[in-house]
């Protein structure tokens, strides 16, 4: 976390007054997170099968966890969902995580991204639609998503 603040405060002569900040800081905090992803990527961390699992166990065992989100803690921690999306293209991956992950308007997305909110949108529907065709049957075997037969 300080290596976020260090890095806004020494680019903050970048900052044009007047201008979105939470837009800027985003855009700071997106390249360190693609940095640190990039190198992570080459010399992943290691962790434990056992660690996975209690984790991943707490998260369901949770008394006040709802089954909507027991269900959803399941698709988060799922290796064939890490795996869909480590496939689509960057530019894919980055609108989705910004926009359907962190909740960040197409508006704000595309001033992180630094580019017209066309392409964000593109891009959304692109890695929407690569996304669902690569883990639909996982969702369907998770139940996630009904059978269209049912």
């Amino acid at each position: 976390m300080q290596e976020t603040f260090l890095r806004a405060y020494r680019t903050f002569d970048n900052f044009r007054p007047g201008t979105n900040a939470k837009a800027w800081l985003f855009t700071v905090l997106y390249s360190i997170v693609s940095n640190r992803w990039r190198a992570e990527r080459r010399s992943p961390e290691e962790v434990t099968v056992d660690d996975v699992e209690s984790r991943f166990g707490a998260a369901l065992a949770s008394p006040d966890a709802s089954s909507e989100e027991r269900l959803l803690a399941r698709l988060e921690s799922s290796a064939e969902v890490d795996a869909a999306l480590r496939a689509l293209p960057d530019g894919q991956r980055a609108a989705v995580l910004l926009v359907d992950v962190e909740d960040v308007s197409y508006e704000d997305a595309a001033a992180v991204l630094g580019c017209p909110i066309g392409t964000v949108r593109s891009r959304l529907a692109r890695g929407r639609r690569q996304l669902f065709v690569t883990l639909e049957e996982y969702a369907r075997r998770t139940g996630a998503l009904r059978d269209r037969r049912s």
